[in-house]
């Protein structure tokens, strides 16, 4: 823990100018980017008597051994460049807008030839339009069936779209007139676009039109006698109205805006917020951070928008109105100090004028109140869960710490876990847990190199010696890794004060892009799924490579036992401990982790194609080839004529393929033993 006097930059070197400042930790990892309008006074105030700061922040600049910063030139700058280095170094004290749960969304394919509707739930996309965010999955389902008899659009995985089109039949929603069978050409790619055109424009707010337009057909079809498409009309109508009646009218004036509310203490605080498009509430989401130092609503306003529209812009890419992520209003508790900054940085995201505004009277701040509330309720039920979780996570680092007599709490721990069948496709996880949280950003999986699985059949069979073996290599290789990433790294980092001239500090962090290296943080505890024998090979490992400042545990399965280097007796832990609870989530996950990996790779390896490894006959052609004819019993009966005549193909590349089909003896897929993310 550094005392932060001994980085304090001298008063007078600090400029008293608007600027972007980064606290750095002895590894030169970002661990906190703020802004300031005078940085003298800004960064004057972290080094202030320590036992009158705030929590979380005492605790990041006792973390932290060096600070530096940016003088910019506007305050938009400023916003911007904060965005850009939140954004790029992901700091462990900056307050991240993350949902509190994965709000499920309608996402439309834009990007395909033939797009697609379908529930999603993760990162956005470029060229996929997105409508949401819905409370549940259901609720998206539902608007579908009631719209698809009006919008016929696909919304068949790839996999099915192909299948029926190679078979030449629809799917059942074809022949119930809730698809329009693109797959089989009943309509064309444009026709077919149009179809989803209209139904984005439905969901976008653009009804009025939509509704018009079918009253507009009914009537004509009436007047011409053709009953049975007027009444089809009719039921289209029918189902775009309860689709209506579903999305509550909130502002009668057609507002599109988004609505904040804040809930807070001094340590945590709650947002939420309601998206309104065409006057009606498209969307709900919702998240709970932690303040790392004393922030008023005013500054959690500030940084909400700045992350929360920035983030989207970025994700949305080009997206016309409709779809716009930043809206023509943003309706929020109060103003910061720097809302014309704010609304000239949002009308450059969005390209139009974007107001912030704290509603006075009317519907909008009655919707506000709503949003007011349902952030209190989100902001207690967080606060009733997480007082169990924090407790329980803290309880589970110092009994570790104290069963297995470390030097400090194991902040950060790593596990590894080895998958195979009877010492066959043997795979093996890393997964990283922070804080008694997974980081699944920095979860590995290895393929194990044959070598490693003969030295474990030379020991003795495919079981325990193969794991020995398996578990040895990831060891070694991960902290091959992380010597190599780290390697040559001295330098004294200004003004810490706690590392001698000349020691070597190992940083991590890329000198060239100035970003985390991977596998350049070592772990504060390294754990194996297994016991003695796996343990000792761990340490052997670290031994052989002179890592000396890693702790390493194994917990066998069969009785929960905790195993340490050079020990003839476990440690057990109590079958209540928080402790052995942390290390049996840590194992379980690794061991999911591989498992997962382990069924892919015998998947791969039992759908391999007999076109693999044909020489000159790469991924691309081998596509081209099914795609032409097929399947691959369809191609066998090709001959080399038929081949040479697919695009793509002359005719010694056709001699080949037929070789390999008819007992060439085309070699088969290999094995890489490169770690894979």
């Amino acid at each position: 823990m550094a005392d932060p006097s001994t980085y304090r930059p001298a008063t007078g070197t600090i400029p008293d100018s608007p600027g972007v400042y980064r606290f750095s930790d002895p590894r030169g990892r970002v661990i906190y980017v703020g802004k300031a309008k005078s940085l003298r006074q800004r960064l004057n105030s972290y080094f202030a008597d320590p036992a009158g700061l705030h929590p979380r922040t005492r605790q990041m600049v006792t973390t932290a051994s060096k600070v530096e910063w940016t003088v910019v030139g506007t305050e938009v700058e400023a916003l911007q460049l904060e965005y850009n280095w939140i954004k790029e170094y992901d700091p462990r004290f900056n307050v991240r807008y993350r949902d509190d749960k994965t709000y499920p969304v309608l996402a439309v394919t834009m990007h395909e030839e033939y797009p697609r509707l379908h529930v999603y739930r993760g990162p956005r996309r470029r060229g996929v339009r997105y409508f949401g965010p819905y409370a549940h999955a259901w609720a998206i389902r539902e608007t579908l069936d009631l719209l698809l008899r009006v919008f016929p659009a696909r919304t068949c995985s790839a996999g099915v779209f192909k299948r029926h089109g190679q078979i030449g039949r629809p799917c059942l929603l074809g022949y119930i007139d809730k698809c329009s069978a693109p797959c089989v050409g009943k309509v064309t790619a444009q026709e077919h676009r149009d179809i989803v055109e209209g139904f984005s424009d439905f969901l976008s707010g653009r009804t009025d039109r939509m509704v018009r337009r079918l009253e507009r057909d009914m009537a004509e079809a009436s007047e011409n006698l053709e009953f049975e498409r007027a009444a089809r009309l009719r039921d289209d109508l029918g189902a775009l109205r309860r689709a209506m009646e579903k999305q509550a009218v909130v502002l009668g004036d057609g507002t599109d805006a988004d609505v904040v509310a804040f809930a807070e203490d001094e340590l945590e605080a709650a947002v939420q917020i309601f998206h309104v498009r065409g006057g009606r509430v498209r969307g709900q989401r919702g998240w709970v951070i932690d303040k790392v130092e004393p922030t008023d609503t005013e500054q959690l306003v500030e940084r909400f928008v700045s992350q929360f529209y920035g983030e989207q812009h970025a994700l949305a890419g080009s997206a016309d109105d409709a779809t716009q992520p930043v809206p023509r209003e943003i309706l929020v508790p109060v103003l910061p100090a720097e809302s014309g900054a704010l609304e000239r940085w949002l009308t450059g995201l969005r390209g139009s004028r974007v107001q912030l505004r704290v509603p006075q009277r009317g519907d909008k701040k009655a919707l506000a109140e709503t949003v007011a509330r349902n952030a209190k309720e989100a902001f207690t039920q967080h606060r009733l869960r997480r007082a169990g979780d924090l407790t329980a996570r803290s309880a589970a680092l110092q009994e570790i710490q104290e069963n297995l007599e470390l030097d400090q709490a194991p902040l950060r721990i790593e596990c590894v876990d080895v998958s195979h069948v009877q010492g066959t496709n043997v795979v093996a996880s890393l997964v990283v847990f922070e804080d008694g949280l997974p980081r699944k950003s920095e979860y590995r999986r290895f393929e194990i190199r044959d070598g490693a699985q003969r030295r474990g059949a030379a020991g003795g069979g495919t079981g325990e010696h193969s794991d020995v073996a398996a578990i040895a290599e990831v060891v070694r290789r991960r902290f091959r890794r992380y010597l190599a990433e780290t390697a040559g790294e001295t330098a004294e980092p200004a003004g810490s004060g706690e590392v001698a001239p000349g020691e070597v500090v190992r940083t991590g962090i890329d000198p060239e892009t100035g970003r985390p290296r991977k596998f350049a943080y070592p772990p504060n505890l390294l754990v194996v799924d297994g016991g003695k024998p796996q343990v000792d090979a761990a340490a052997a490992e670290l031994a052989a490579l002179g890592i000396t400042d890693v702790a390493v545990c194994g917990l066998a399965k069969r009785l929960e036992e905790v195993w340490l280097p050079d020990d003839d007796d476990p440690v057990i832990l109590s079958r209540t401990s928080e402790g052995l609870y942390l290390l049996q989530r840590v194992r379980d996950e690794a061991h999911r982790f591989a498992i997962t990996y382990h069924r892919q790779r015998r998947s791969q390896g039992m759908t391999a194609s007999e076109l693999d490894g044909v020489p000159g006959l790469g991924p691309a052609r081998k596509q081209a080839l099914l795609k032409h004819f097929g399947s691959v019993r369809k191609l066998r009966a090709a001959g080399v004529e038929d081949i040479a005549g697919v695009p793509g193909f002359g005719r010694r590349t056709a001699e080949t393929v037929v070789s390999a089909l008819h007992g060439g003896g085309a070699p088969g897929p290999t094995t890489e033993g490169e770690e894979h993310r």
